[in-house]
């Protein structure tokens, strides 16, 4: 009789919790006796609306900076590709609630330079918002497909008589299109599950109605409401697990050397996605520091945030072990391994109307650090997983064997040989889930108990309240905190390791 690998049991069990929020909605929404009505219509189209306008955005801005990045030699090459990817590590509320301060009468430019500028809110306002904040999924997952290709096929095109634009149009992207197609869906999911950006612009989507709904204590509704938005995430996802990496033989990098006009151009055209995403942001918030310094700011509200993400980082990892091992060990393990990653597709606010069901039936857990922190677990649960399993991985089995053949008892093989040779990826794993924690939003205003204020909520407070000016420190904070997750995201990328040139003036 073959016997089961020892960290399927735990796995089991954290697979199956990872599954509590998905039955409490379902039992919750047996309540509502509407299943879908012309509300829910307006706010169906909304999120479509902008999940389609912020998708399209994303791939307009996102695949020019890819062949950008990836193809054409610029000087300090390193630096812009970290300024363009750095949007993707900022949460897109810090974007939207800087924007529409600095924007329309009586905004923050209109107020310094007498000019007028366009306000900016709605649903074109939020789709300029998470366009802004999303292009990066595209622009990483196209460029690793880029990077990937022969520059042999394009030398071929050439010689057969294709100008530069058109053998990148008929050869280049078609044999990318799985990578466009993997960040655009991505884009999709984090556009579904943005809460911050479609509330600052007023924009009523799936996320903004179920916040609505569960301050009017209509939890039945926002759990109906949250049911319909799972089924869109859950259709995004199956699209996503269908989108294949593109295979290519390894080859010859393609490298353009264009002259310095056109390094000035391009990099010009390129510049007002920067500026807006990330240097119109830090501008705002130093204008406010400077104007108002510190006010109204606590710095128990960083450590009420680091704390918590801390003990959240923590355990994760620890429930992470069992399970990527048992993903490890064989298909059974693979399949409960997946399971955990569904929480990670479940929006910080779905995720928070279900787990105030649960404290409401158990009183004891209601509105306290250990249900916000089984929050950020559930959901981030996936990178430390992801991390965890890919060091093990890497991990000799002789190892493990050599050691039990010395003596060494199971347990004490894991001790002495797994876990230090494992514990690299466990702080990546770690670090990454705190960072996630660090910016949660919606979950943490539903759940936090009361009077804990973390730099995401008090930050929001303070747009709540129209104090603007003392969200200065909160989202400085905010933006240095993402800046780690950017670093921790780019030190894994690979580098290609041949060019070739190309005439610019052919």
């Amino acid at each position: 009789m073959t016997r089961l690998p020892g960290s399927y049991p735990l796995a089991l069990l954290i697979a199956l919790f990872a599954l509590v929020p998905v039955g409490v909605l379902v039992s919750l929404a047996s309540d509502t006796a509407q299943l879908f009505d012309a509300h829910n219509l307006k706010v169906l189209g909304n999120t479509l609306a902008l999940m389609g306008l912020t998708v399209l955005g994303s791939v307009l801005i996102g695949v020019p900076l890819a062949l950008l990045t990836a193809y054409v030699y610029l000087p300090w090459r390193r630096l812009w590709l970290i300024l363009f990817a750095a949007p993707l590590a900022m949460p897109s509320y810090i974007g939207a609630f800087t924007l529409y301060a600095a924007f329309g009468p009586g905004g923050e430019i209109n107020n310094l330079t007498g000019l007028p500028t366009p306000a900016f809110y709605g649903l074109p306002g939020a789709a300029l918002v998470m366009t802004l904040y999303t292009y990066p999924f595209v622009l990483l997952t196209t460029r690793a497909s880029l990077l990937s290709l022969d520059a042999s096929l394009v030398n071929a095109a050439r010689t057969l008589g294709m100008s530069l634009g058109m053998s990148l149009w008929r050869v280049v992207l078609p044999r990318v299109f799985n990578g466009i197609a993997a960040g655009a869906l991505l884009a999709a999911l984090y556009t579904l599950s943005d809460f911050g950006t479609p509330a600052i612009m007023r924009l009523d989507t799936f996320t903004r109605v179920i916040y609505v709904e569960y301050n009017a204590f209509g939890l039945s509704q926002a759990a109906m409401l949250s049911l319909q938005l799972l089924v869109i995430v859950g259709l995004v996802l199956f699209l996503e697990s269908r989108v294949k990496a593109t295979r290519e033989r390894p080859g010859r990098r393609l490298m353009l050397w264009p002259s310095r006009w056109q390094v000035n151009a391009l990099l010009a055209a390129a510049l007002p996605v920067s500026l807006l995403s990330i240097v119109l942001p830090l501008a705002i918030f130093g204008l406010w520091l400077v104007r108002e310094g510190t006010a109204g700011f606590q710095f128990s509200y960083a450590w009420n945030s680091t704390y918590a993400s801390f003990l959240a980082a923590v355990v994760a990892v620890v429930l992470a072990v069992p399970v990527a091992h048992a993903a490890i060990s064989g298909k059974a393990g693979r399949i409960m391994e997946r399971v955990t990653y569904f929480g990670f597709g479940v929006p910080g606010i779905v995720m928070g109307t279900a787990l105030v069901y649960v404290g409401l039936k158990l009183p004891f857990l209601y509105q306290t650090l250990g249900l916000l922190v089984l929050a950020y677990v559930l959901r981030f649960l996936p990178l430390a997983v992801g991390s965890v399993r890919s060091s093990a991985e890497s991990l000799d089995p002789s190892l493990v064997k050599a050691a039990r053949l010395l003596g060494a008892s199971p347990k004490e093989a894991f001790t002495r040989i797994t876990l230090p040779l494992t514990l690299r990826g466990m702080i990546a794993g770690a670090a990454l889930v705190f960072l996630e924690a660090m910016r949660e939003l919606p979950a943490t205003l539903l759940l936090g108990p009361t009077g804990f204020e973390t730099l995401a909520t008090y930050l929001w407070r303070v747009y709540e309240a129209g104090y603007f000016g003392r969200a200065a420190v909160p989202g400085l904070l905010l933006v240095l905190m993402s800046g780690l997750g950017l670093a921790l995201m780019l030190t894994g990328e690979r580098r290609g390791e041949f060019d070739v040139t190309e005439d610019s003036n052919r």
